[in-house]
């Protein structure tokens, strides 16, 4: 028997979907407590701000990529099985209908002042993000792994723009095997072109 969701993940789950639609900024709270049936001092209960929902947001979204490499690796994926997943979830992400771009890097650009709440969250996922990759990176035998996780990061972001843009099949041919393109040009031994 499952159990009906709470109201916050009613209030998550609402916003999710509304800020994917159309854009964070786009989305009034008011507009979110109709669509999660609940009232405003239940929502203000559950977020002071509609800030506080946003990073909350922001926050489930990593809190869901870390258990995904968690389980992954728990499971006993290697560190390349590991980067695949990372590029599976992103592929997944980028081809579905209505994709409108990254939501970290999305917030990133609704919300541009650097010390913002909501820029702080979205630079927890890059933190994240980068020591995740670096550290795949280094088990693989990658030279200068930091260096190389940002390129394969600015690939992926890359890859969620094209996802907006174009043909959702595009990231499925690309992402892929650019990641493993710039990954052999940096194992250790490899010949440099």
């Amino acid at each position: 028997m499952t159990t009906a969701p709470s109201v916050r993940e009613r209030i998550l789950a609402s916003a999710t979907r509304l800020f994917e639609a159309t854009s964070i900024r786009a989305v009034s709270a008011d507009r979110i407590i109709d669509d999660a049936g609940t009232t405003k001092v239940t929502f203000y209960r559950h977020f002071p701000s509609k800030d506080d929902l946003v990073v909350a947001y922001l926050d489930t979204h990593l809190g869901h990529l870390q258990a995904a490499v968690q389980a992954a690796r728990a499971e006993g994926s290697d560190a390349c099985g590991t980067l695949l997943l990372l590029a599976e979830v992103n592929h997944r992400a980028a081809c579905r209908p209505g994709f409108r771009g990254c939501l970290f890097n999305n917030a990133a650009a609704e919300y541009p002042q650097a010390d913002h709440a909501v820029r702080l969250a979205v630079g927890r996922y890059r933190t994240w993000l980068s020591e995740v990759v670096s550290g795949l990176l280094t088990e693989l035998g990658v030279d200068e792994p930091a260096a190389v996780a940002a390129q394969l990061i600015t690939l992926r972001d890359g890859a969620m723009v094209s996802g907006s843009l174009d043909a959702a099949g595009t990231v499925a041919g690309v992402l892929v095997p650019a990641g493993r393109t710039i990954i052999a040009a940096h194992r250790r031994g490899s010949v440099p072109a």
